[in-house]
């Protein structure tokens, strides 16, 4: 399909400027102004008053995921749909094989669950165990196009590793070129307070949060730190929830050691005053880390503004209230995630761009330019230059919006975001050269592709 977009105001992580965009076989293949095209054009789209974003990469996103409570509320399909919604055309999920199986075989079996999902999309892989095959499984992952692995230092009793093991996965991907990602929450110290808790029959939400103190993460970050600099291994800090985390991982940017941070819009827009209140209302909010105080909000802004936080994920991996119900009794047995792929572009723009928490360019490079950069899509991803994949976002600033769960595509029937206004909508969200989303309706359910990365050496 051949399309022209006229009058653009073009916005990158570094630039932004007026250029009329040509694009033909799903490419980027002209952008400068006033262009006269000779070949025919299949749609010409004046964008005046518009801007034009690269689309949004999600480099953190939980579809079709088991659990004790059933599969989580969005598959493949269900969840992309309401990512192109919301103007993510790109999404990393994960390979999270059982005990004993090996990441190939679950790489395999994930990519048979993967077959309907209407973004791009790539994964990240979690070794659950070191055995005598992790190190050729790793390997042999990475020759496949896949070059990020996933690492818990929390939940040891099931898809969790102890430290020795972290260790060695960092050290056979750091050789290899590759970037570990973490999720940093200190699993002994969680299960002795949760247990105490338990004891004490406090059990209802609220005491999710008390039983993940911020130090559970931030000491968990620190340690993250230390072994990967053992290992001369990138790492990547997902969901980074509190102000101390932020410091360690600062001081550690500063010494020029490669640490990324990637931190969610609940974590930017909700506090744990949300866990006050009736089980309907609060479990919605059960996630881990869970949400933290409004100093640690302030902190996560700022680290955005100084380029410490690198990224936006969301972490989208949604429940319905059944599911959640699993834990009326025991908040431990709630389900943890929630939604959020839909609204991270609009709650960006609305919350930091429209209160000059950030500028246009900064919100281009955490939503899109980062992900693609540190995880080997770039330029392909994340990029509007000549060459680059036209997966573009139209950008209409001026509707008004509240988000709701009446209305919402995830498939759930909770909203973590319920009521809140929003400003500005992918008017129309171009993916590999085909529009997607026109006018607020799906006009293209083409299926999206595998992305082969290559190690950033």
């Amino acid at each position: 399909m051949n399309i022209l977009i006229k009058n653009a105001t073009v916005i990158t992580s570094k630039e932004s400027f007026n250029s009329d965009i040509y694009i033909s076989d799903g490419k980027i293949v002209q952008l400068r102004k006033s262009l006269n095209i000779l070949e025919p054009i299949d749609k010409i789209i004046d964008a005046s008053g518009y801007y034009i974003f690269p689309g949004g990469i999600d480099p953190h996103v939980h579809m079709h995921l088991p659990t004790p409570a059933g599969f989580s509320a969005d598959d493949f399909e269900s969840g992309s749909k309401a990512a192109l919604m919301g103007g993510t055309t790109t999404l990393i999920d994960f390979v999270t094989p059982h005990k004993g199986q090996s990441l190939i075989d679950a790489l395999i079996q994930r990519n048979s669950e993967v077959k309907n999902c209407l973004c791009d999309y790539s994964f990240h892989v979690s070794p659950v165990e070191w055995t005598k095959k992790t190190e050729l499984d790793i390997k042999d992952c990475i020759e496949s196009g896949i070059t990020s692995f996933k690492v818990y230092m929390a939940y040891k009793d099931s898809i969790g590793l102890n430290d020795d093991a972290i260790l060695k996965v960092m050290q056979v991907v750091g050789k290899a070129g590759g970037i570990v990602t973490l999720h940093c929450e200190s699993s002994d110290e969680i299960e002795k307070l949760r247990n105490e808790l338990a004891k004490n029959d406090n059990l209802i939400p609220e005491f999710h949060s008390v039983s993940r103190p911020d130090y559970t993460e931030s000491e968990a970050v620190q340690m993250a730190i230390g072994m990967a600099k053992m290992a001369n291994c990138p790492i990547y800090i997902v969901h980074t929830s509190c102000a101390k985390s932020i410091q360690y991982i600062e001081e550690a940017q500063k010494s020029e050691q490669e640490v990324y941070s990637e931190t969610c819009p609940q974590y930017l827009l909700l506090n744990d005053s949300k866990y006050i209140g009736d089980f309907k209302d609060t479990a919605k909010y059960v996630m881990s880390p869970p949400l933290r105080k409004k100093e640690d909000q302030n902190a996560l802004w700022t680290s955005i503004s100084k380029g410490v936080v690198k990224t936006i994920g969301t972490d989208h991996c949604p429940f319905n209230l059944v599911q959640k119900e699993k834990g009326i009794n025991d908040f431990r047995k709630i389900p943890n995630g929630a939604g959020g792929v839909e609204h991270r572009m609009k709650l960006l723009f609305s919350y930091g761009v429209l209160q000059n928490r950030i500028n246009y360019n900064q919100f281009v490079d955490i939503t899109s330019t980062q992900a693609a950069k540190i995880f080997g899509l770039y330029p392909q991803k994340g990029e509007i230059a000549i060459g680059s994949d036209a997966d573009l976002l139209i950008w209409n600033p001026k509707t008004e919006n509240t988000i709701s769960v009446q209305d919402h595509y995830q498939n759930c029937d909770l909203e973590i975001y319920e009521g809140a206004k929003t400003y500005g909508t992918p008017e129309i969200v171009i993916l590999n050269g085909e529009i997607v989303v026109e006018n607020g309706e799906l006009v293209s359910e083409k299926k999206g592709r595998f992305l082969k990365r290559e190690v950033n050496k």
